[in-house]
């Protein structure tokens, strides 16, 4: 399993208020023996301990990909200048976009032609207004 799919797995924050509403107000402990809650007790501190090396586990690797990332000669700004041409060109590359770059470079050589005509047809009233 990879890691982006453990990350979606786990959660990130403890228990929280209502969660922990909830397993305070079942009374389970009154069900138990006092094995049981001996065992539930060593099993609770081996969870706890389990979690503290996991994170600790976490920390270390999330240490070792910033080094890689700086031998590679990547950093936040390298990242961000990667995604944005990646988008870009992703985004190139869509029907839509490709539809609407045709039309307004097609309206653009029309509106050039139309002033093109706008300014030969005012200098040919200039000439003749020279001419009289």
């Amino acid at each position: 399993m990879t890691v982006a799919a453990l990350e979606g797995l786990l959660e990130t924050e403890p228990l929280q208020g209502r969660d922990e509403d909830a397993v305070a107000n079942a009374e389970f402990s009154s069900m138990l023996s006092e094995e049981e809650k001996e065992e539930l007790k060593a099993e609770l501190v081996q969870l706890e301990d389990e979690i503290t090396t996991l994170r600790q586990v976490l920390s270390a690797k999330e240490r070792h990909l910033v080094e890689i990332k700086q031998k590679l000669g990547m950093n936040l700004m390298n990242e961000l200048k990667q995604n944005f041409s990646k988008s870009w060109h992703d985004m190139q590359t869509t029907t839509a976009y490709k539809k609407t770059h045709e039309t307004l470079s097609h309206a653009g050589q029309k509106a050039t032609a139309a002033f093109s005509n706008v300014g030969t047809a005012i200098s040919k009233k200039f000439g003749d207004m020279r001419r009289k």
